[in-house]
């Protein structure tokens, strides 16, 4: 993948935005999403900050999608893939903790995986820090599995597990991102005014954090490892919706129509969404159900 600015016009010409039907019943619910004319000028996160204006009231529809979840069929794991036993860490997003992705996580074991919290803690941290937490549970994920680990993180959590598929793609098989902003930090006003907060807890608490910790002029560990090259071997699914209340969808999109899917819902909703779980689950078992294919076909 190259990082960088990205031509959002002609990304949306090629889209053609695949809607599921669940999309189609959501885009009725709610307003239109932002302009897709051309986006804030932001480059590869953590460089640029680019505050914008989202209708992030539009989130408390999220209840609604937590409410509608017990009711589909893919909740009880009815007409979805199968899991292997695979290792799954679940990583949350900012200001989240693990208890916020329980229900992700009891409904992948309950199809068959092996699902592990993050073991971050509150994600409101040194992101250094937070990612060598991270990185003791995929070892530990990777030695009682014995297979490479799947990471799925929502919103900053992907980009803390494609932070830590470029440093260890020996260990990782898969990441899957829920509104991850990884193409630049294009956010709500009041959600980088939170994160200013934490950034001056951090340098209060830490302080001899190397200069600019959690902003763009951080020399860490983690900050470097964001602007280097995807490694091949690790596969990578960028789930968005449209209607984001908190980033700019735009900056969520890698730009390539295998890897980037489309769901109808909210940002925070993503995490309880039913479609979001149903291509988690397809994503999943994608090198599986391929490789019975060819077996098929020899």
């Amino acid at each position: 993948m190259t990082y960088g600015t990205h031509n959002c016009e002609t990304m949306l010409h090629s889209y053609g935005r695949k809607a599921d039907s669940g999309g189609k019943i959501w885009s009725k619910m709610k307003s239109k999403p932002v302009n897709a004319e051309r986006p804030p000028r932001a480059r590869f996160l953590p460089h640029e900050e680019v505050p914008v204006v989202l209708p992030i009231l539009s989130e408390s529809f999220s209840l609604l999608e937590f409410a509608t979840l017990r009711l589909s069929p893919v909740y009880y794991g009815l007409g979805v893939p199968a899991g292997d036993g695979t290792a799954v860490v679940i990583v949350p997003g900012f200001l989240g903790s693990d208890l916020i992705l329980f229900e992700l996580h009891a409904w992948l074991a309950r199809i068959g995986y092996r699902p592990y919290f993050s073991g971050m803690g509150l994600a409101a941290e040194c992101p250094n820090i937070l990612a060598q937490k991270l990185f003791s549970t995929i070892e530990r994920a990777y030695a009682e599995t014995g297979r490479r680990v799947h990471l799925v993180g929502h919103s900053l959590g992907g980009i803390f597990a494609r932070s830590a598929a470029v440093r260890m793609p020996n260990r990782i098989a898969s990441v899957t991102t829920l509104g991850s902003p990884f193409r630049g930090l294009v956010v709500h006003t009041f959600v980088l005014a939170l994160a200013n907060l934490v950034r001056y807890r951090i340098r209060t608490r830490y302080p001899k954090t190397p200069r600019g910790c959690a902003t763009s002029q951080c020399s860490c560990a983690f900050a470097r490892s964001l602007r280097r090259k995807w490694p091949r071997s690790v596969a990578q699914t960028a789930i968005y919706t449209p209607d984001d209340g908190v980033v700019d969808w735009r900056y969520c999109l890698t730009g390539d129509p295998r890897v980037d899917v489309e769901v109808g819902g909210t940002h925070i909703g993503l995490i309880v969404n039913a479609t979001t779980y149903l291509r988690i689950a397809e994503r999943l078992a994608e090198p599986r159900i391929r490789g019975r294919r060819k077996c098929a076909a020899r």
